[in-house]
């Protein structure tokens, strides 16, 4: 197993798992990684198997305390010295999945905001999700604002 920080190379492969992951109304489209690839590629975890991408992380820093559906697709809010890692997405190939590696990964991403002395993590999550948050120490604070992709979302927050 090999975690890193993506690079622009990486693009196709993100967009792939991406889309094996999720609905085409909640995936976010080739243009969008392309675009938060060049504004924060360091915010990309990639966590490999055998050479294959079985799980990814990403998202933007901010200043702003709550995720919006305008950071999506707006990369260019990303702000390095901002306080909160927002999570865009967290995906793991359904082959790959109830092995760990998501703990593994988002327990590495946790690691990594706390040495980049953020005040936490911020990310909206579906309700059959809420349990797993919760046991990586995130705390529910309802339903978000969030209608990305026409679904309801829960608003989950670590705070350091």
């Amino acid at each position: 197993m090999m975690i890193r920080t993506a690079t622009i190379d990486d693009l196709d492969d993100i967009n792939n798992l991406e889309k094996i992951c999720f609905p085409e109304n909640e995936a976010a489209s080739f243009e969008s990684f392309k675009e938060r690839l060049n504004h924060f590629p360091n915010h990309f975890w990639l966590l490999y198997e055998e050479n294959v991408l079985v799980s990814l992380i990403d998202g933007l820093c901010t200043n702003i305390e709550d995720l919006s559906d305008e950071m999506f697709d707006n990369a260019e809010m990303h702000d390095e010295n901002g306080d909160w890692q927002m999570i865009l997405g967290v995906c793991t190939h359904p082959d790959y999945r109830n092995r760990g590696y998501s703990s593994i990964l988002m327990n590495h991403v946790i690691d990594e905001c706390r040495l980049q002395n953020r005040r936490g993590i911020v990310l909206t999550c579906k309700e059959s999700l809420l349990s797993f948050y919760k046991k990586l120490g995130f705390v529910d604070e309802g339903l978000s604002d969030s209608d990305h992709g026409g679904v309801s979302w829960n608003q989950v927050r670590l705070k350091f």
